[in-house]
């Protein structure tokens, strides 16, 4: 039903933007043909509307995979390295928070958990928007950063690594079998907010799902009930995505941030020192203006990666950004 609405409306679409072309070519044919310039200025201005509108419309037709126009999870992970990955993890939090701001998303911090001394160890977000999974896909991997490290005295160059993890939010219509048997449940106390309460119950829940080796941890509630049956339902969304991939037969490639948060499964790199520069690792796109793609401005990284798949791309081939 979904996929038949969106290619009515595409076809709706196309013919509407077929129409004003004809319609613009004319009114600039028409204003060279009497000299009148202001004739032609709008028609141009026009024109150059309707070439930014195909362009979105290029990129929102690679988003018609089966879970793509469903709302999405995405988690966090700081690598090794104590304080200057978790600061990192934190950084690419925002950075998420505030590209779905941005497009005017709902955001929901799921769970977070504080790192030792600032930043985070990890944090889950859950974002509501038309395609938030479509979008947010291509940004699971690891994500490197090299700066001159705030919580250094010497002020020295360090390199830092931090894991994304994303994954549809699915709902009760779609079937995902777990057998119990797969799964080790262990409790904690959890270490959220919610006062007095969660210091002194056990009612954090932490799942191993060991056929696949996905690990779900569930705090936000205070109830240890609740908080199973959320880590249930977001492993029922793990093992969804998990075979989405597998049909795409990119499964190794996209669940490689499951292993080591480290150099080789990295898919871009934020470089703030001695130079300015983020580089995707997959397409070689790349901007010179990091505090942008931190505070939330990347976009041209997502499409790229989006129009790579589709055709098919390789990874390309980057220089190294030492």
């Amino acid at each position: 039903m979904r996929q038949r609405q969106q290619l009515e409306k595409s076809l709706t679409d196309f013919r509407r933007i077929e129409r004003e072309l004809e319609d613009n070519v004319t009114l600039i044919e028409l204003g060279e043909s009497e000299s009148d310039e202001a004739t032609v200025t709008e028609g141009e201005g026009a024109l150059r509307r309707l070439d930014a509108e195909v362009q979105r419309k290029s990129i929102e037709a690679m988003l018609s995979g089966e879970a793509d126009g469903m709302d999405t999870y995405i988690e966090v992970h700081a690598g090794a390295g104590g304080t200057e990955s978790q600061d990192w993890a934190a950084m690419l939090t925002r950075m998420y928070l505030r590209w779905a701001e941005r497009r005017g998303f709902k955001v929901r911090i799921v769970d977070e958990s504080p790192g030792e001394e600032a930043g985070l160890k990890s944090a889950t977000l859950e974002i509501q928007g038309e395609n938030a999974y479509g979008w947010l896909k291509t940004e699971a991997g690891v994500h490197r950063l090299v700066r001159i490290s705030p919580f250094d005295s010497n002020a020295r160059r360090h390199t830092s690594f931090a894991s994304v993890t994303v994954y549809p939010v699915i709902d009760d219509s779609i079937d995902v079998d777990i057998n119990p048997a797969d799964v080790d449940i262990s409790f904690a106390r959890s270490s959220g907010a919610g006062g007095q309460h969660v210091n002194r119950t056990e009612s954090a829940v932490r799942l191993v799902h060991r056929p696949s080796g996905i690990v779900i941890f569930a705090q936000e509630q205070r109830s240890q009930h609740q908080n199973k049956d959320i880590a249930y339902k977001r492993l029922k969304a793990r093992l969804y995505d998990l075979e989405l991939k597998k049909r795409e037969e990119k499964a190794s490639a996209d669940q490689a941030a499951k292993t080591d948060i480290g150099w080789g499964h990295q898919i871009r790199s934020y470089v703030l020192q001695p130079y300015q520069l983020v580089k995707d690792l997959r397409t070689g796109e790349q901007s010179s203006n990091p505090d942008e793609v931190l505070d939330g401005d990347i976009d041209l990284f997502i499409e790229a990666t989006l129009a790579h798949r589709m055709r098919g791309g390789g990874p390309a081939e980057i220089a190294d950004l030492d």
